[in-house]
């Protein structure tokens, strides 16, 4: 499907705007075999909605965030929770934990769930 689907990624607060990951993640992405060296923070718009299809928000407060730029309310619908996809998901876990105040083990364990996650959203997608 990677000629069909194009991955975008922006977060809903502008204070890291044009910086590089943090450093913990990128080693451990490095480590996984994925090259994070272009990828520059930027900020979640309103303008996204004309260009994206669907929208994944990774925690509630992005998702509320999201939601409420829509221009309408058939474009609320194309935000969805990121973790809908991941098969280990519960009703009461649901979020990607931040793991920016913890250890490097946080940022292996929130790349094991998004790889699990974006696994489930590509069985989703081919099943249509």
């Amino acid at each position: 499907m990677a000629d069909q689907i194009q991955v975008v990624s922006a977060g809903t607060g502008d204070w890291h705007v044009g910086e590089p990951m943090d450093p913990r993640s990128a080693a451990v992405l490095r480590d996984a075999g994925y090259d994070p060296s272009r990828h520059r923070a930027r900020t979640f718009t309103r303008d996204w909605f004309a260009e994206v299809d669907l929208m994944l928000a990774m925690d509630h407060a992005n998702h509320a965030d999201m939601t409420e730029l829509a221009p309408t309310v058939s474009d609320q619908a194309r935000v969805r929770m990121f973790r809908e996809f991941d098969p280990l998901a519960t009703d009461g876990d649901d979020e990607v934990p931040d793991p920016w105040y913890g250890g490097p083990d946080g940022f292996r364990t929130v790349l094991a769930m998004v790889e699990r996650t974006c696994n489930g959203l590509i069985d989703h997608l081919q099943r249509g």
